[in-house]
């Protein structure tokens, strides 16, 4: 995935006053909003489509924008929003994946919500070690990060009331008392409709008012969850971009009114295809031997375990060393792949894994066609069957469908320039020089965005 970065970002100056925090001179507060699944497209070509966003459309007048975002293997949102805020892939920063790998099951599902699992810096941490405030609504693998001023982490478990006390428990002290005084009821975390993502944003909105952080991420989930359900493009999707436009709206409105200099970045993880196969890799490692299930049905051993990500599936290994287990696994994932059925457009192994800055733990991954999609761990399901979804991401990044968004507008950014095609590694070091960090892992340059 290349070397660090010898591009050197603006560096924060230090200065001392008696006991205080540290100065940073040439900060500028930067306000970062992730929408799950934004297509490049929907801004761009928004009144091709019959859409109205007229605050996002803003961003390609004001400010500068990208006309797509190359992102993660895979590219799914856990992993695309931690290189978001890293600079660097999923093999240096080490949110590989949404779910952590459980081959049996343990976990109830479990995803990579602890800040403690990335191995790389993050944007919090630059800002929190120049001296600089910081808050978060909502954004992933975000719970329990000493770097947020004010955090709302993103964190459920069942959908259970028991939710909302963990996420206060796990939020900075008292900040959720204080926000649902003045707001009302906060949206539990696994709550993904548009209804939810107006809560967090008037929440987000109020905490820029009250505590005016110098950074600030805040994430909504509502266009990806509507993508999945009815499709990319769908009456449905476009209704509620249309809404998370207003809120867009409504956090940029905040943002200036608390900082009048501040740089504000949209930006999404993924982009979107329509589905209509499913695709369930655990059958037929199952039935080669890999898999052996005890008289529960769930998984008593495993040699061999795939690890699904949407449109694709990393396969670990439990003995990565044993070459004669590496060739039974590689020959039957050629053989599923000469099957034009299984829908599987292109198997890899380490080497190319490595190239693509993928899961480390990964012995092989599997890029699935466009219209199928990877199943998760259903013993009795068939191999291939109909999709429950409508719509997936997770694919390899270089599908042009998978481009994700960047939009970014304010104090010293051009106006109406198109910075082509860039690298998701590209957009962390670029908020940091606006926030006069030094984000020096970093394996993309900064984008030039000055006038």
């Amino acid at each position: 995935m290349g070397g660090l970065s010898t591009a050197k970002a603006f560096v924060a100056g230090v200065a001392l006053l008696g006991s205080a925090a540290p100065v940073v001179a040439k900060a500028e507060p930067v306000l970062l909003i992730s929408i799950d699944g934004l297509r490049p497209g929907d801004i761009l070509e928004a009144e091709k489509r019959g859409l109205k966003v007229p605050n996002l459309r803003r961003f390609l007048k004001d400010g500068a924008y990208a006309a797509g975002v190359t992102g993660n293997l895979p590219t799914v949102t856990y992993p695309s929003h931690t290189t978001l805020i890293t600079g660097v892939a999923p093999a240096r920063h080490g949110i590989v994946s949404n779910n952590t790998f459980d081959p049996k099951q343990i976990n109830y599902g479990g995803w990579y919500w602890y800040a403690q699992d990335i191995k790389a810096e993050t944007l919090w941490d630059a800002a929190h070690k120049a001296g600089l405030s910081t808050g978060n609504v909502h954004w992933p693998v975000s719970v329990g990060t000493k770097a947020l001023t004010w955090n709302l982490p993103q964190i459920w478990r069942s959908g259970h009331g028991d939710d909302r006390k963990l996420l206060s428990a796990l939020s900075t002290d008292g900040l959720y008392d204080a926000l649902e005084h003045d707001c009302g009821a906060y949206a539990g975390g696994i709550d993904e409709g548009i209804d939810a993502d107006e809560t967090r944003a008037k929440f987000a909105a109020r905490l820029i008012e009250t505590k005016k952080p110098q950074f600030t991420t805040v994430y909504l989930a509502a266009l990806d969850h509507e993508e999945h359900l009815f499709g990319p493009g769908s009456p449905q999707a476009n209704a509620v971009l249309e809404r998370l436009d207003a809120a867009v709206g409504k956090l940029v409105a905040a943002e200036l009114a608390a900082h009048p200099d501040a740089t504000v970045a949209v930006v999404s993880d993924h982009g979107f295809v329509g589905t209509d196969t499913e695709i369930n890799l655990f059958r037929p490692f199952i039935d080669a031997g890999l898999i052996k299930l005890g008289a529960d049905g769930k998984v008593a051993t495993w040699e061999a375990m795939p690890w699904s990500s949407g449109g694709s599936v990393a396969v670990v290994l439990a003995r990565p060393a044993d070459a004669a287990l590496t060739e039974k696994v590689g020959a039957l994932l050629r053989s599923l792949a000469g099957d034009p059925q299984n829908r599987i457009a292109r198997v890899v192994g380490q080497a190319e894994i490595t190239k693509m800055g993928g899961n480390p733990e990964a012995a092989f991954f599997v890029d699935l066609k466009p219209g199928a999609l990877a199943g998760g761990f259903a013993a009795d399901a068939p191999l291939v069957k109909p999709s429950r979804y409508k719509g997936m991401h997770g694919y390899f990044p270089a599908m042009p469908e998978m481009r994700s968004t960047f939009l970014i507008m304010g104090k010293g950014v051009a106006a109406g320039r198109n910075l082509g095609e860039i690298d998701m590694r590209a957009i962390a070091p670029t908020l940091a020089a606006k926030l006069g960090v030094a984000l020096t892992e970093a394996q993309a340059k900064p984008l030039v965005i000055a006038p």
